[in-house]
């Protein structure tokens, strides 16, 4: 087949692999197929049975949704793939430390990378299994592709969640909440106060001309972004894991990709001097488009949002030095 028929083909599949069928790529592969934004959604899993019950159970929903087809996925599936969506992880053992995780759990992306390499694919790959930013940076070493092309999904449900909650306690429409969460996705992260806008207007001057807090205006921004910061682990106190606020952030992060949107997300990349930082991978704005990470914003923040979005890079250095330190051959 000629190269440019090959790249039409590819150009017209807007093909989405999900690698792993359990909780999260489940859900997420449920919202991408009502969202109209991917021709062909490829399912794979370990457990080939349990992604064709999810398949089956999935397409026998296809009537009432956009044109899509979706079925189990095979390596080759990566070939053609326009965004390839890592959501696959091992489960804590009991007993089993958090070192002892992180490795299988490596061991698994490393694997998955071997075959996308191994079939050339040209795919936007987006890792979403956690600990998110250790295993981007995973990875990226696995493969030779740029860090535009190899991301993480980040603190773009973090910063959802943020904006969520300010226009609760603001009383307006979150849609009009503009919010980041930078760092690590997880306890270090940080809620960006000083690129914090309400309709345009800085938080700063929206809270001295609201004065709905009061004096307790700070007490109130550290409980919101400590609320930010154990959602998740409230959720899973409740039921165990969470699923369907990811699987909606993964389909605008793969919208902003397939659709070319430029949308501004805090997406996991490696750092190469931006916010002085370097080789750690973690979250701040960037432009997302169909190259991936097409820009990174570099924003100015205050003195002591930067000094925690180090204090963020210096625990991830840990923990992947940790990694490297301990990785088997």
């Amino acid at each position: 087949m000629p190269k440019n028929e090959t790249a039409r083909r590819k150009w017209q599949s807007r093909k989405v692999a999900i690698v792993g069928a359990g909780a999260v790529g489940s859900t997420f592969a449920y919202a991408l197929m009502q969202a109209g934004v991917a021709d062909e959604i490829a399912i794979l899993d370990v457990n080939r049975e349990h992604a064709e019950g999810q398949v089956l159970d999935l397409a026998h929903g296809l009537p009432f949704t956009n044109p899509v087809s979706i079925r189990v996925g095979e390596p080759k599936d990566y070939a053609d793939a326009q965004v390839i969506a890592i959501t696959a992880g091992a489960k804590q053992k009991p007993g089993e430390s958090r070192l002892g995780l992180l490795k299988r759990n490596a061991a698994i992306i490393r694997q998955i990378m071997a075959d996308i390499v191994e079939q050339q694919s040209e795919a936007i790959v987006l890792v979403v299994s956690n600990p998110v930013d250790i295993l981007t940076q995973v990875a990226l070493d696995a493969c030779d592709q740029s860090r535009q092309r190899v991301i993480g999904s980040g603190t773009v449900l973090d910063s959802i969640r943020f904006r969520y909650l300010l226009g609760l306690h603001c009383g307006v429409n979150n849609q009009n909440v503009h919010s980041y969460i930078l760092g690590e996705h997880g306890d270090s992260e940080l809620a960006a106060w000083s690129m914090t806008h309400i309709g345009g207007v800085r938080m700063d001057d929206y809270c001295r001309a609201c004065q709905k807090c009061g004096d307790d205006s700070e007490q109130q921004r550290q409980r919101i972004a400590e609320e930010v910061k154990n959602s998740a682990y409230h959720i899973i106190n409740y039921k165990g894991a969470t699923w369907f606020a990811v699987g909606l952030a993964l389909v605008r992060i793969v919208r902003a990709i397939l659709r070319n949107e430029r949308s501004v997300l805090t997406v996991s990349t490696r750092l190469e001097g931006e916010y002085g930082l370097n080789d750690v991978c973690l979250s701040v704005p960037c432009i997302v488009g169909s190259g991936g990470i097409e820009e990174i914003i570099v924003a100015k923040l205050a003195k002591n949002e930067q000094k925690a979005l180090k204090n963020s890079a210096a625990v991830l250095r840990k923990s992947l030095a940790e990694l490297r330190a301990n990785k088997e051959d």
